[in-house]
């Protein structure tokens, strides 16, 4: 009998063991959910993240600059951001850096109505364009300015909330909103299909890289193990999303109840298709190419007006990267 007590008591305490315990994650997303987060509601419910120890929180954010400044104060382990903004960052001092890459082709882009379209760079001279202060393409707009010959005076940016956007292009409250091309069917269902128009910046010499995994130096040298983890289960869920879109969307719509499931999978089938590349096929989702990274960190360091030139090899690192195959 007191053999059997011990035994029990041993197990008992084997069970309570920190060892055995899950290491709490902290994700900041972007914005709040939309089709470009599906991978993640995936991976939480097929178990990716809890296979591998975690036990993984996804908390909404108002634009990349908020995002950053979650994880660079230790807020977040990790977040969403505009690789843009992470790069200007790192000129005022984060210690922020890509670890991962989502988007291999740039989705930044300015909407506007059919009524009063911009189709072209210098047509937003005069226009008002809405986004919150924290937005990426806000945060990026001076090196898309610069590059195009735009004359900043003559834009003004309106404040809005992230989840405002599209109400405010449909009641005019603004002639245009800087939003991801992935955004269409979300503002085709209260103007109509037809109605919105899109000015990817792409087409306009601007083929960055744009959402990204990043990281702080803490997250990156206190818990390394525990990054590729979460980079290796997330980057498993955009695996599935990209082989079973309508799986994966009965997954978001279970996880987030809240959003329009029909908007929502148009919005995040765009977003597939930004995934699939040559590249990812080559070296694995999210791989990051040095030659495209550095040339994105020329445009920062040339147009955006920073404090100090930042070095490419400090806004970004491959170490932490799995090689999840594309389906």
């Amino acid at each position: 009998m007191l053999k059997r007590l011990i035994a029990t008591a041993a197990l008992a305490g084997l069970m309570a063991s920190p060892a055995l315990a899950q290491e709490k994650f902290n994700f900041a997303l972007n914005w709040f959910p939309v089709g470009d987060h599906a991978a993640y509601w995936v991976a939480l419910e097929k178990g990716y993240f809890t296979d591998k120890g975690l036990d993984v929180t996804l908390e909404n954010s108002k634009g990349s600059a908020d995002s950053i400044a979650k994880v660079d104060t230790g807020a977040a382990d990790a977040g969403l951001a505009d690789s843009a903004v992470v790069i200007a960052s790192r000129a005022r001092g984060t210690t922020v850096k890509v670890v991962g890459m989502v988007f291999d082709k740039t989705p930044l882009n300015i909407f506007s109505s059919k009524e009063n379209p911009v189709t072209e760079p210098k047509q937003l001279e005069g226009k008002t364009i809405g986004a919150p202060p924290g937005d990426g393409q806000r945060q990026m707009w001076p090196a898309f300015a610069k590059a195009n010959g735009i004359d900043d005076s003559k834009v003004t940016w309106v404040n809005i909330e992230p989840a405002a956007k599209i109400a405010a292009l449909a009641e005019k409250r603004v002639d245009t909103v800087a939003d991801y091309t992935t955004g269409l069917p979300l503002y085709e269902k209260p103007m109509g299909e037809g109605n919105v128009v899109m000015m990817p910046w792409a087409d306009h010499g601007f083929d960055m890289y744009s959402m990204s995994i990043m990281a702080s130096e803490a997250t990156m040298s206190e818990r390394p193990e525990v990054l590729k983890a979460f980079l290796e289960a997330a980057y498993m869920g955009w695996r599935d999303v990209l082989a079973n879109p309508d799986e994966a969307m009965a997954i978001f719509k279970k996880r987030v109840p809240e959003i329009d499931e029909t908007l929502i999978a148009a919005n995040m089938k765009m977003g597939l298709e930004l995934l699939k590349t040559d590249r990812y096929k080559e070296n694995g989702i999210g791989w990051i190419e040095e030659a495209k990274m550095c040339a994105s960190v020329d445009l920062v360091n040339t147009y955006m007006g920073l404090p100090s030139e930042v070095a490419c090899a400090d806004t970004y690192t491959t170490e932490f990267l799995p090689k999840v195959e594309m389906p």
